[in-house]
């Protein structure tokens, strides 16, 4: 069965007027950055129909004829087909927002043919809406597939709050912040895991996108500890949710241990097979501290512990568990960690280090899928 990529126009592949909504001349036609050459490696390297749905409001009337708008609409196609772009069906809706037509997005009307039930030929559970409204989610949630919503006219928080008060955010697969984001997904997958980690002593439930804005949901019982892992999430770039409870009555040994286990479990899980991923990752100041942290993804644990702490505590977390987090993270995502600080300030020395730690694995995360091989020399990683 075939799949298909339902794209809107404006706004999507090419810019919005902010003022008028419509591109109604030449001089207004502009490609959203990176759209052609993106849509040229998905048409060529994976296999999807491509199908234009857009709203063109008044589409026909003498504030908005149709010659003028075939003529820029066609020249457009023109520009996509040069670069190894065909799309396989066209349609536009006319009908004005106030009509809430069938027809309308998010209607489904002029796509009855790809609807189950209808004799259809298409993978609509495998299938993607790809847009820069709600009404692109909304779409998708009444054609059974699923949503990419480009966050170019809001933040990526923005679009999230817009799919929470809409009750769509299932219906969406994936927020990007642009056509390099959607072509990633669409080739490699997204970069998403959990892991519930349940012990006599522990209960833990993490769950992250490596791919993700940076958000955190972190609860542990130990507000330093939260601090810190709220630093992985913010400047790695990666949404983290991490749950705990933990036997504190007894002390933080095993909430920390056991949460540096799960945590690394789930990145390592997230990662896959780490095809196109940088592999390597950082130095980082923070006012009297310098903090290096470099990592390599090479599925072989080992850590490298250069930090010294003359205080029993920072906040409420004992300053000889940072070793046994870090120990027990690089175990469990199988990574080399060599880890340095120098410094006075031991909350310094030891935030540079989370956050020198979140640097290295946005660098070493990042996937480029136009080279997307495993980067090893021994074929396996």
């Amino acid at each position: 069965m075939k799949k298909v990529l339902f794209i809107d126009r404006d706004g999507t592949l090419i810019v919005e007027p902010p003022v008028t909504e419509q591109v109604d001349s030449f001089e207004q036609l502009e490609f959203l950055p990176r759209v052609i050459q993106n849509l040229s490696f998905i048409r060529h390297k994976l296999d999807y129909d491509f199908v234009i749905v857009s709203n063109q409001d008044g589409l026909g009337s003498p504030e908005y004829p149709l010659e003028r708008f075939n003529a820029i609409n066609d020249l457009m196609l023109r520009v996509f087909r040069t670069e190894g772009v065909e799309f396989d069906e066209v349609y536009f809706d006319p009908h004005r927002s106030s009509e809430n037509h069938p027809n309308r997005k998010p209607g489904t009307g002029m796509l009855q043919k790809f609807i189950a039930g209808n004799g259809s030929e298409y993978d609509l559970a495998g299938s993607y809406v790809i847009g820069d409204r709600i009404t692109d989610i909304q779409l998708a949630h009444n054609l059974g597939c699923k949503g990419i919503l480009i966050a170019q006219n809001g933040s990526s928080d923005e679009c999230r709050e817009w799919l929470q008060e809409s009750n769509l955010e299932s219906d969406c697969a994936l927020i990007a912040e642009g056509w390099d984001d959607i072509a990633a997904f669409l080739f490699a997958g997204d970069r998403r895991a959990e892991v519930t980690r349940t012990t006599k002593e522990t209960d833990i439930h993490i769950a992250l996108d490596l791919d993700g804005s940076g958000r955190c949901d972190i609860s542990t019982g130990l507000g330093f500890f939260d601090h810190m892992l709220e630093q992985i999430g913010k400047h790695s770039g990666m949404d983290l949710t991490i749950h705990v409870k933990g036997d504190l009555n007894v002390d933080e040994h095993h909430t920390i241990e056991d949460t540096g286990i799960a945590l690394g479990e789930c990145i390592a899980k997230a990662l896959g097979n780490k095809r196109g991923i940088g592999r390597y990752g950082f130095c980082l100041p923070m006012d009297d501290c310098l903090c290096q942290v470099a990592l390599d993804f090479s599925g072989r644990p080992w850590l490298v512990w250069d930090a010294e702490f003359h205080r029993e505590k920072v906040g409420d977390m004992p300053t000889e568990m940072f070793l046994h987090f870090f120990k027990s993270f690089s175990d469990a995502a199988k990574i080399n960690l060599n880890i340095k600080a120098e410094g006075d300030n031991e909350h310094h020395k030891i935030e540079g280090i989370f956050k020198a730690l979140a640097r290295s694995l946005k660098m070493a995360i990042n996937r480029d899928i136009h080279h997307f091989e495993l980067p090893s020399s021994k074929g396996m990683l």
